[in-house]
This record gives structure tokens, sequence and C-alpha cells, in this order.
């Protein structure tokens, strides 16, 4: 009981005191009387005068010196056993390991000293070493579609495709139960978490930000994995057929509007030209009789049904020049 007490209390003697002085021979916390807080007082100072650690010794063990001459003892009687059973227990010693490949090697269930082995051969003794074996080539990871809203509450369709590879074997090994799954499932979350924060308009015109920021994030959370993301891609964005008729029919009036805008602008240069061209043929009259033998030649080319009466171009020039009398003489 002594023993419980004194884990429990943290606080010097004094404090334990003070905290039990009564007030008006009545503690107003605990409700007890005098006597009793007396008695207790006493109880406290006499765990406080035993300090029961100091009578428990607790032996000093070096588990670091057990545990090497624990593993000493096995690794002999391990390599005995291989050349015992010679040559056949090289089928399970000697490994091999591809240029792209590294073995992470586990003796007693530690690490093995000096990093991952490989490329080419390495040593495993039987029934103390296990190995893992890991690729270090480029991974690609095609994202499944992702339904999200954006922020301006659209729900779309996003495909994305990430490529990674492993920087440091031990650390994909040791630091991480699967460091493929847990990468595929921060790739989703990821993604779905960055395009929530952005527009319908930036998703599709701010494709190559969207897949520098996601990189720089999913770099930064698998270091401690060891893993390296090389890229994120954005392959198709996806929105629903309603939204995307109504998209096409905003592009089709905003088409047609500057359809109208260029033809009315086209109209208006048009205007001045004829003006210029009719103060010119004006001055000569030679001019506009070639023009109108012109325009003959052009409509007589085309083949078509259309009938041609020929306008004397002198009665033509008449009413002109009357025209000009009368404005003189006004």
């Amino acid at each position: 009981m002594d023993v419980i007490d004194a884990t429990l209390r943290k606080c010097s003697p004094t404090d334990s005191r003070e905290k039990l002085q009564p007030k008006n021979g009545i503690d107003e916390e605990q409700g007890i009387s005098l006597q009793e807080q007396r008695a207790m007082q006493d109880y406290y100072d006499n765990i406080d005068k035993k300090d029961p650690y100091s009578a428990v010794l607790v032996p000093k063990v070096d588990d670091q010196e057990i545990s090497r001459f624990g593993t000493l003892i096995l690794v002999i009687i391990s390599m005995i056993l291989v050349v015992v059973t010679l040559p056949f227990s090289l089928c399970y010693c000697v490994k091999v390991v591809q240029e792209y490949e590294r073995a992470v090697i586990f003796r007693l269930g530690r690490l093995k000293k000096g990093g991952a082995s490989g490329p080419g051969l390495f040593f495993i003794l039987p029934c103390i070493d296990k190995y893992s074996c890991l690729d270090l080539r480029t991974v690609s990871y095609e994202v499944p579609p992702q339904e999200m809203l954006s922020r301006d509450s659209v729900t779309v369709s996003v495909d994305a495709v990430c490529f990674y590879k492993v920087s440091n074997p031990l650390a994909a090994v040791c630091n991480v139960g699967s460091y493929t799954h847990s990468t595929n499932l921060l790739v989703a979350t990821s993604l779905r978490n960055v395009l929530g924060t952005k527009t319908l308009a930036e998703i599709l015109s701010e494709r190559e930000m969207i897949c520098h920021v996601m990189q720089n994030i999913l770099d930064e959370a698998t270091r401690p994995w060891g893993v390296k993301v090389e890229r994120v891609e954005i392959k198709d964005v996806r929105v629903p057929v309603q939204l995307q008729r109504a998209m096409a029919a905003e592009a089709e009036a905003a088409r047609e509007a500057r359809a109208k805008v260029v033809a009315a602008e086209g109209e208006q240069k048009a205007s001045i030209h004829l003006k210029d061209a009719a103060l010119v043929l004006e001055e000569s009259t030679s001019a506009l009789q070639l023009r109108y033998l012109q325009t003959l030649n052009a409509i007589s080319r085309e083949q078509s049904s259309t009938i041609v009466f020929p306008f004397p171009i002198d009665t033509l020039c008449l009413s002109m020049g009357s025209d000009k009398d009368k404005k003189k003489a006004d």
C-alpha cells in the first residue's frame, strides 16, 4: 500500500501537508473531520520517510551483450550446418539480385549492417537470415477515376497517372508496411484534396501547375518511406453530359457573337472603300464604262440561267449629267 501511494504522489512532503490543511475544522474538498485529516497527514509523512524506491535494487542487465553472444552462437551453428550439408546448402545460401534490384537482409530479426545488398551475388545463412528483394525501377500507377466536387460546385471525374520509384530500400522495408499500397492510396487522396480547391476552369486550364503541386506534396510525404515521386500527370477530366451541353451552347453563342462583330467590322470597311471607289468613278466616265464592261464579262462567264440585258452607259451618263446641272442651277 505504501509503494502504490508513493508512485501516485509526485509532489513533495510539504506540498501534501499544505493540501491537507483544514479550514474551520472541516476540509471543504473532502468533507472529513480534523482528526481524520491528522491521521492521514501522519500516514503520508511516514511514506515520505520510508522512500520505498531506495529499498529496491534492480540489477543492470546489458541486453546488447547478451544479444551479441546469442547471435554469435547461432551464426556459428548455422555455418557448421552449411559446411556439413555442402554442396546442397549453396542452393539456399547463395542468392542473386539483378542490376535494378536490392536485397535487405535481416539476421535474427535485426537489420544487417552494411545496408542493402546487390547487385550480384550475396550470401545468407540458413534459419537465421531472411531477406526482402526490392525493385528500383520506376513504377507507373494509373489512378482510378476520382469523382469530386470542385470549388464552384461542379462534379468532375478525373483520371491521373503517377510515376514513382524506391530511392531508399531500407526505409521502404522498415518504415512502412507496403510502400506500393500506401503510395497508391496517398496519390488518390492527394488528387482529391488538390482538385477540390480548384474551379472547373482552373482544372481545365492549369493542369501543369496542378501536376507540379501534387508532385511536391507526394514527394514530401513519401520521403520517409524511401519513395521518390518523379512525375504526376492528369490524363482526362470528365464532366456530366448536361454540363457539356451547357458549355457547348455557351461556347457556340460566344463564337456567333464574335462572328457578328467581325462581319459588322467588315461591312464598315467595305462601305468606306466603296465610297472611295464611287468618288473615283464619278471623276472619270471612261472608268465607269470599263467597270460596266468588266461586270458584264464576269456575269457571262458563269454557267447559269441568268439573262443579261445590256443597258446603254451613255443614257446613264446623260442622267448623271442632268442631275449635276440641276444641282449647279440650284
